[in-house]
């Protein structure tokens, strides 16, 4: 199985590709550029009936209800006819974006998991230098030797570097278990 869960349909497809609301617009007027026009007219009519309403012209007034009619009559039918010849290439698009978003989702999810990776094993190492200082420090009370300041500076120090360079094992996360286990099985539904 792909990790890419866009269908192979869509791979290399110059057609089929994310864009901007401005680039979506200006492809839609390209495919119907009537549908503006319809408008515009509509618009003007308007216009046109406004001033004529003004002027008390009651016969252009009249016309350009009658304008207004037919300019809004022909954008129905551009969107209509439209909406008829471009039915299946926006049903591909459609899909196109539903394999987009779930593509971004997915990878969403995966940088949260690191993240909660990550972060789990810093609490994990954590809680280990803390149990450590806890038992030098009763080591200490009791009367055993101390560690020189320097050496447990430096065992920190190390302890931090690997935690930032070290990869997170998933097979020691699922035996000590801790919050990404939890977030995992709330993902997964509690299995």
């Amino acid at each position: 199985m792909s990790d890419n869960p866009m269908p192979s349909s869509f791979d290399g497809n110059p057609e089929f590709k994310e864009e901007t609301a401005g680039q979506k617009l200006r492809r839609r007027l390209r495919e119907e550029p009537l549908i503006p026009l319809g408008c515009a007219a509509t618009s003007y009519a308007l216009y046109r009936a406004y001033r004529s309403m003004k002027a008390k012209d009651s016969v252009e007034l009249n016309r350009m209800f009658r304008a207004r009619i037919y300019a809004q009559a022909f954008t129905l039918l551009a969107v209509v006819a439209g909406g008829m010849y471009y039915k299946n290439e926006r049903q591909q698009r459609k899909e196109f974006e539903r394999a987009l978003e779930a593509r971004k989702q997915q990878e969403k999810r995966d940088a949260w998991l690191r993240e909660l990776e990550i972060r789990d094993k810093e609490d994990r190492d954590w809680r280990e230098r803390h149990a450590a200082i806890e038992a030098a420090a009763k080591e200490a009370a009791k009367g055993g030797p101390r560690p020189a300041p320097a050496a447990a500076a430096s065992a920190m120090a190390s302890d931090q570097s690997r935690t930032a360079e070290a990869p997170v094992e998933v097979s020691e996360e699922k035996k000590k278990g801790g919050v990404l286990d939890a977030v995992k099985s709330l993902l997964s539904g509690g299995k």
